[in-house]
């Protein structure tokens, strides 16, 4: 029951592994907060789990909704423990193919909506001096690959704002992981925007064949509980990849570094 007594704020909980991350942490003891836009499922998910849920709706590319769905997720169990920006949508387009749209909506949903939520939840969590934010990358945010490069952009993107936050707040007592999941059993494929902005309608055979969301979930909270700042979720020849790619600790620990060797001072007074 390692997260007894702890609260998780879940983005995209309604289904695939934000529905997975939500029923693992219940069966851990964790109050919830359950964020997406789709009410009843989020109602459905809210049922598993049992103990205490506040279902949220909100938009989250809707700057006022993030702003007011973080001051009521904060107040409803006096603090937020782990936030996890999971919400997302996937691609399947050629790049020469795409209109300019999908890439607008792309990145504004998997990257700039989670910086807000974690821009707006951070005061809080750096006045308390604890927390966990978990940002849902992918294998796609680690090694580009065909037909997603919007996908990917905001992915990578993704991973490098959690990267530099974490520098910024590990000495604060705050923790940042960046998880990479390669394919999970979910219906990300058929929610997929295509060059258009239609959703694609069907899946990958890689994506039905891949891990269950279960035991994505469980990997993925075991490996932030053991303070595991790149949590790579994938099996094969997407597990050598990201492995391929994987930051060493080493790399890490020197970034993290720089704020106690003073680093922000010697910046602003032009030293850098």
């Amino acid at each position: 029951m390692a997260f007894a007594g702890q609260t998780a704020w879940i983005t995209g909980a309604s289904s695939g592994i934000g529905a997975a991350l939500a029923r693992e942490l219940a069966r851990r003891g964790a109050r919830l907060v359950l964020s997406g836009r789709n009410v009843p499922a989020l109602d459905a998910v809210a049922a598993d789990c049992g103990g205490q849920c506040l279902v949220l709706p909100f938009e989250t590319t809707d700057r006022a909704a993030v702003l007011a769905a973080a001051e009521q997720a904060w107040t409803w169990s006096e603090g937020i423990d782990l936030l996890v920006n999971n919400a997302g949508i996937s691609q399947r387009s050629l790049a020469q193919e795409t209109g300019y749209a999908v890439y607008e909506r792309i990145v504004a949903v998997d990257l700039l909506a989670p910086i807000a939520l974690t821009q707006a939840v951070l005061p809080n969590m750096v006045a308390r001096g604890s927390g966990r934010i978990a940002m849902i990358s992918s294998i796609a945010g680690k090694v580009g690959v065909p037909m997603r490069t919007a996908y990917c952009a905001a992915k990578f993107g993704l991973a490098g704002y959690g990267d530099a936050l974490r520098a910024e707040v590990a000495h604060l007592g705050l923790q940042v992981h960046n998880i990479y999941p390669g394919s999970i059993r979910t219906d990300v494929s058929r929610n997929a925007l295509t060059a258009d902005g239609s959703k694609r309608g069907v899946s990958d055979k890689v994506i039905d064949n891949g891990i269950e969301p279960a035991a994505a979930a469980a990997q993925m909270i075991d490996a932030m509980l053991h303070g595991e700042r790149e949590i790579i979720v994938a099996e094969g020849a997407e597990l050598a990849m990201g492995e391929a790619r994987r930051t060493p600790d080493a790399l890490l620990d020197q970034i993290g570094a720089f704020m106690a060797a003073g680093y922000v001072q010697r910046m602003n007074e032009g030293a850098e």
